[in-house]
């Protein structure tokens, strides 16, 4: 456990190992709030409104699901664009196919 001092205007300093664990750089923001008589420091990092689709749960999701993708090599490389639109109208066709067939 670390102890800070509370300094006129009622001003801490974050100790050195806290700030290096949580990341946090000078001018970062914290949320504060009080539950059961304590003081709960959260870092908080801000993104612009057209930006926030990116950090939905959902989104995330994905995110982490293309990147297991990628680190097992779950994935085909093409020479052209052509290559690439040929091979999904194939897979289009085979899902509407599946999807299609009652057997």
């Amino acid at each position: 456990m670390e102890w800070v001092q509370v300094r006129e205007k009622y001003q801490i300093t974050i100790p050195q190992a806290v700030r290096r664990d949580l990341r946090l750089d000078e001018g970062d923001l914290l949320a504060v709030e009080v539950r059961d008589h304590e003081m709960i420091l959260r870092p908080q990092k801000f993104v612009d409104r057209d930006q926030a689709w990116f950090w939905t749960p959902e989104w995330q999701a994905a995110e982490r699901e293309a990147e297991e993708d990628l680190r097992l090599g779950r994935y085909d490389e093409f020479e052209t664009m052509e290559d690439m639109i040929a091979d999904l109208e194939r897979q289009m066709s085979e899902q509407q196919v599946r999807h299609a067939d009652p057997a």
